[in-house]
């Protein structure tokens, strides 16, 4: 390593402290921008240093419980990873991971790294770093007033690709992500769900493509999943789902757990999502092409925890709060199914920003199938966040009662006082952190007012 990349190492460390230090901030994107504009290479310097393979993992929904999980199935083996888990999916949060795990002397000490990568970032970030392999969860809308419709986001997706070398992973299920690898000329590597396992509040309506790429024609499906996923296929040109390199097979769900066969392993996910075979799905494609997966391995599938801070279930006084993030329609509509599959009686609070991060244009929420909502388990469903009143807007076309209140807390605190035990909290992206620390700070006022 030269000495100016050292320097922009050490002194990117240093600022990217005191700032953690005076500002208390979770993210850290601080480091990656001073290093990056004292030594522009630093993101391909620091990359190169890891000593096996540097993977990356972008798409829609999905992209931070995949690396989280590939994250965690190579520790467990004892490896040293670099990992942007945070969050911070941009260029400067990327560099900044690699960053602080660099010494002072700006040498890296790596077996291998996992970053996650935001799909419009991808084009800045894939060009600069060594990425082996690539994973490609789904393509869907998502903010739309920053990447706009769909077909933007598989435009840039794919001139992100045409400049990596590496094996693609892509879910074959879904046609967007399969005509972008057929487009890319790139080697790539399929996986996908076999069998008909999500029930009609996961399928709904919601089709983020219902043409073919390759020649406009509309695309038929013998049978779909949720979204544009499932076995399709086009009349005309002959497109169709592929014959998987890694298929899940032999289904088992029950309430917690969820069990599948892929080329004759067994896996064992604690996950209540069906999605969650998905991003399992992904990282055992990735793992095994790679020649590193192995019993050991395997195991820790069912160790791991898919909450994620995505999932967390506090237990409050006589309550148990669960928090669960929505980003866009499709993700939206298995937050539906998976309240609807709870048999229970239940309380749901529906948390709607519109900040940067969540994406001003909050219209996807009419493309969300909220008549399934409309259920006798359901005891009541109050709207909050600073977009309340269009969600209430939105569940009263459906012929849904809904209360509203500005202040998450104040809701929370009501569901607690009446002794709701089954309460789900659903948040966009800007509600997420707040709302775990808002109920961990809960959590522990009762905990001390029962002493």
């Amino acid at each position: 390593m030269s000495i100016k990349s050292a320097a922009a190492v050490s002194l990117a460390k240093f600022f990217g402290y005191l700032s953690c230090k005076i500002r208390k901030s979770k993210g850290q994107t601080l480091p990656g921008f001073i290093a990056k504009k004292i030594d522009g290479n630093i993101l391909s310097d620091l990359s190169q240093q890891v000593r096996g393979d540097v993977f990356a993992v972008m798409g829609t929904n999905g992209k931070t419980t995949t690396n989280a999980l590939l994250y965690g199935l190579l520790t467990k083996e004892g490896k040293k990873v670099v990992i942007n888990r945070t969050g911070s999916n941009m260029l400067n949060g990327v560099i900044s991971a690699f960053v602080l795990a660099a010494g002072n002397d700006g040498k890296l000490d790596a077996d291998f790294a996992c970053i996650e990568a935001d799909e419009f970032a991808s084009g800045s970030i894939l060009p600069k770093m060594k990425v082996n392999y690539l994973i490609i969860t789904n393509i869907t809308r998502d903010q739309l007033d920053r990447m706009g419709e769909v077909d933007i986001v598989y435009d840039k997706v794919l001139e992100a690709v045409k400049n990596f070398d590496g094996t693609l992973v892509i879910n074959g299920d879904d046609v967007l992500t399969y005509s972008l690898a057929l487009e890319s000329g790139k080697k790539f590597v399929t996986y996908g769900i076999d069998e008909q396992v999500f029930d009609e509040a996961s399928r709904s309506e919601i089709r983020e493509s219902t043409f073919c790429k390759r020649c406009g024609s509309r695309l038929k499906y013998n049978f779909f999943h949720y979204g544009q996923l499932g076995d399709y296929y086009c009349e005309e040109c002959g497109i169709k789902r592929p014959e998987m390199d890694y298929a899940a097979k032999d289904i088992k769900i029950t309430e917690d757990e969820i069990a599948f066969t892929v080329n004759g392993k067994r896996i064992e996910i604690r996950a209540k999502a069906n999605y969650n075979i998905y991003n399992s799905l992904s990282v055992y494609a990735l793992l095994d092409d790679a020649g590193i997966m192995n019993d050991e391995m395997i195991k820790g599938f069912a160790e791991f925890d898919f909450r994620n801070n995505r999932e967390n279930v506090y237990h409050i006084g006589e309550s148990d709060i669960q928090i669960h993030l929505v980003k866009n329609p499709i993700g939206f509509q298995q937050k539906v199914a998976l309240i609807k599959k709870d048999e229970s009686e239940k309380d749901v609070v529906i948390l709607i920003n519109d900040e940067y991060q969540d994406g001003q244009d909050v219209s996807w929420l009419w493309d969300v199938n909220f008549e399934e909502l409309r259920n006798e388990n359901i005891k009541s469903i109050t709207a909050t966040g600073k977009r309340c009143l269009d969600m209430c807007l939105r569940l009263k076309y459906e012929e849904i009662e809904c209360a509203y209140d500005f202040d998450v807390e104040n809701v929370v605190r009501g569901h607690i006082e009446k002794k709701n035990r089954n309460v789900y909290l659903i948040v966009n992206y800007t509600g997420l952190y707040s709302s775990n620390d808002m109920l961990e700070r809960l959590k522990k006022e009762y905990e001390e007012g029962e002493k």
